[in-house]
Parts: C-alpha cells; sequence; structure tokens
C-alpha cells in the first residue's frame, strides 16, 4: 500500500541554513535505503515534506522527523493513498524557495512527477504544494506562537469550593469554569451533571427508566441552578446542559426552567443552555418554539461539543445559537494536525459572520491553547486551566507572558 504524508515545520534557531543541503543529501541516502520518496520545500522559515511509500515506511520516517529538534511547529497536513508514485527519485530532493522563483519551482515539480501517474495542476499534494509557495506566511496564515513564553500562577476562584448537597437531591453536579485567559476573566461556569455519588453522567441517567429521561433530565437544571446559587455565583453566568428532546417532549419545559430560575433568585440572562448534539432531534417545530421561547425569556443558546454528534450543522444554520463550543476530539492536539486546523478556521470565520461566540472545549495542553488563541478564540474550557470540581469550584489556572530579560 502506497501511502503519502505531507507536513509542515519551521525552522529552529539551532540550524544554520547553509547546512540544509548536506542534511537533505543524507536524508536522501536514508529515504532511498526504504524506498521513500520526498520532495522538501523551504522558505528560509517553513519547510514542506511530501513523503511517498510503504505505511511502515514513511510512519517511520514521520516519527524521526517529529523528534528532530532542528525545526519545530510540525504540522501533519495530509495522510493519503495513491495508486502509484507521484515523483521518479527515491530519496529527497530540495526546492529552496530563497534562490529559487515560485513560478519555476512548480514547473520544476511538475516535470519531477512521474509520466504513469501523470502529475497535473489539479492533483491534490500538488496543490498542497502551490499553497505554499503562494502564501505569504508560511505557517499557514497563523501568526506564530510560543508556548515557553507563558508561565501559569494558580489563583482561588470568587466562588465556594464546596457546597453542601441539598436534602433528597437526586444527583450531583461538578462545575467548571470557562474563562478568557488574556483578559483574567470567568466567562460563566458549567454545571456537569454527576450520580449521586459523584458517578459519571452514563451511570446516573443508566439508573432512570428511558420513558422518564427527559423528565430527570429537565428537573436536574433545578438542582444544578441551586447548588450555584450556593456556590455563590453571583452576577456570573451558569451553563446547563439539556438533551434536545427534553425541549420537546416535556410539556411547558420552557416555563418548568423559568421556574426553576426565579426559585433561585437568577435573572435568564445568567443562564445559558447547552444543547448537545448527541442526541437526534424529532418534532423540529415543537423544538423551534422552545428555542423562540427560550430567547424571549433572555436565556442563552449554545451548542455544544460542536462536531462530534449528528446535527451540529443543522443546528447552527437553523438556530444561530449564542455560543458555540468545538468538542475536544478537534481542539486534542491540533497544533499537531493540520485538518483540524483547517476546520476550526473555518468554524471561526463562520460564527464571526454570524457573530457567534467561539469557546474551545477540553483544552489539556498549552500548546492546544496557544495555536488556538492565535487564530482568534478568547474563550477556552479544559484541564489546562481548571477541573471540574464535585460540588465547589477549583482554583484557576491562570496564564501570564514571561517578561523578556535582556
Amino acid at each position: 500500500m502506497l501511502a503519502t504524508l505531507i507536513y509542515r515545520s519551521r525552522l529552529n534557531q539551532t540550524l544554520d541554513p547553509s547546512q540544509l543541503a548536506d542534511l537533505v543529501q543524507q536524508a536522501s541516502l536514508r529515504n532511498a535505503q526504504v524506498q521513500v520518496t520526498g520532495i522538501l520545500l523551504f522558505d528560509g522559515e517553513y519547510f514542506l515534506q511530501v513523503l511517498e511509500g510503504s505505511l511502515a515506511s514513511v510512519n517511520a520516517a514521520y516519527a524521526r522527523i517529529s523528534q528532530d529538534t532542528r525545526h519545530g511547529n510540525v504540522v501533519e497536513l495530509l495522510r493519503d493513498f495513491a495508486p502509484c508514485r507521484r515523483f521518479v527519485d527515491m530519496g529527497m530532493v530540495l526546492f529552496d524557495l530563497r534562490v529559487m522563483q515560485p513560478s519555476l519551482v512548480l514547473r520544476k515539480i511538475l516535470r519531477f512527477g512521474t509520466l504513469k501517474y501523470k502529475l497535473a495542476s489539479n492533483d491534490r499534494v500538488y496543490k498542497f504544494i502551490r499553497n505554499f509557495i503562494a502564501s505569504p506566511n508560511g505557517n499557514g496564515g497563523v501568526r506564530n506562537t510560543s508556548p515557553e513564553q507563558w508561565q501559569f500562577t494558580i489563583k482561588t476562584s470568587p466562588f465556594a469550593s464546596e457546597a453542601p448537597l441539598f436534602a433528597e437531591q437526586p444527583c450531583q453536579f461538578a462545575f467548571q469554569p470557562i474563562i478568557e485567559p488574556l483578559r483574567g476573566n470567568i466567562s460563566s461556569l458549567e454545571a456537569l451533571i454527576r450520580g449521586p455519588n459523584g458517578g459519571s453522567p452514563q451511570e446516573y441517567f443508566s439508573t432512570i427508566a428511558p420513558n422518564k429521561l427527559h423528565e430527570a433530565d429537565l428537573a436536574s437544571k433545578g438542582w444544578a441552578l441551586a447548588m450555584a446559587r450556593r456556590l455563590g455565583i453571583g452576577n456570573h453566568k451558569v451553563a446547563i446542559n439539556l438533551l434536545p428532546m427534553s425541549l420537546v417532549k416535556i410539556p411547558g419545559a420552557v416555563e418548568i426552567l423559568l421556574n426553576h430560575i426565579t426559585r433561585n433568585q437568577l435573572n435568564p440572562g445568567q443562564i445559558i443552555v447547552e444543547v448537545t448534539e448527541d442526541e437526534v432531534i424529532s418534532g423540529y417545530e415543537e423544538f423551534t418554539w422552545a428555542i423562540r421561547q427560550l430567547r424571549a425569556a433572555g436565556i442563552a443558546l449554545a451548542i455544544d461539543d460542536f462536531g462530534s454528534g449528528f446535527a451540529g450543522l443543522s443546528l447552527l444554520a437553523k438556530f444561530q445559537p449564542d455560543k458555540l463550543k468545538i468538542d475536544r476530539t478537534i481542539v486534542t492536539d491540533i497544533h499537531l494536525h493540520g485538518p483540524k486546523q483547517a476546520i476550526v478556521k473555518a468554524i471561526i470565520d463562520c460564527c464571526a459572520e454570524l457573530q457567534i461566540t467561539v469557546v474551545a472545549e477540553g483544552v489539556e495542553k498549552i500548546e492546544e491553547w496557544c495555536w488556538l488563541e492565535a487564530v482568534g478564540i478568547q474563550r477556552f474550557q479544559g484541564f489546562l486551566f481548571a477541573r471540574p470540581m464535585l460540588n465547589g469550584v477549583s482554583a484557576i489556572n491562570w496564564p501570564q507572558r514571561l517578561t523578556r530579560k535582556d
């Protein structure tokens, strides 16, 4: 099976570009031994490389490349398979954009393509090469990010670290802050449902009869708001997760929710209803009417776990929420993954057009946060900043830029 891999990376200052030709010659010999074809482009700061060969050989080469400290910001752009090689020679060929005209490079690469494959300008790999050459920033249009520029300081949150449970409370809640790191601002708290002994949401809902699921889901929001009040939420906002069909199957669902809000001395403007993609929505007319009632009451709407479920784009187009939370499956290792980066940049552009706030959830690594912050996301949720705390709010890990020492 012939595999293709394309990656982008950035030259580290430890490597003198004048040494590049010798390094490419060594890599060419190494690649030839395992029958890997390599095309390497360099623009003075960034590299783009195409590798083709057996899947095992390409994976081994990429694993070695990813650990090479002479370059950084290694981002995988494409993994694909092809019926035959695009390029003739085994080894590696360097195209140095510092000394070669872009149009000449493109012509040479087309000529370098095999006659059998008939490499043409509409070839997918060739398009990646052409885009790299044409891009004013080899980093994919993202300003440079440097995790080394930041340190984190833990500060106690303004909320209670633990709140007592109510009598006969059927479930518990873990609260996790959503923050704006560079502004030092807590945007909201999310109330994450847990079982009566602190177990997972799945554990809790598995104890409920299927015909009582949505009733229990809606009732649990009253307990979530009561706990939020005990935590001393003040004027802050609280996000509650709601199954979409709870708004359809429970008569007067919005009125019930508003009663929960009033009883706990909160106001609708403090509440964000996060609708998940995990449930197929039927009864769209009833669901639409419920959403209109929520909005009319001043309750904000968010799409949770966007990109993980059934109806994300449909919900986005039909209801235009106030917030969209990008699922952790997309966020995880985004600094290493070109396709995820392209998806997130498209989401940001779309939400900017619709005036929708974007939140990245599941952020666990500083590299993830740096990349996401660099493309314009300002609100974050994840272990990097604060873990969910059962019946309380944990201290928050705030980033601070290190002062340069001249």
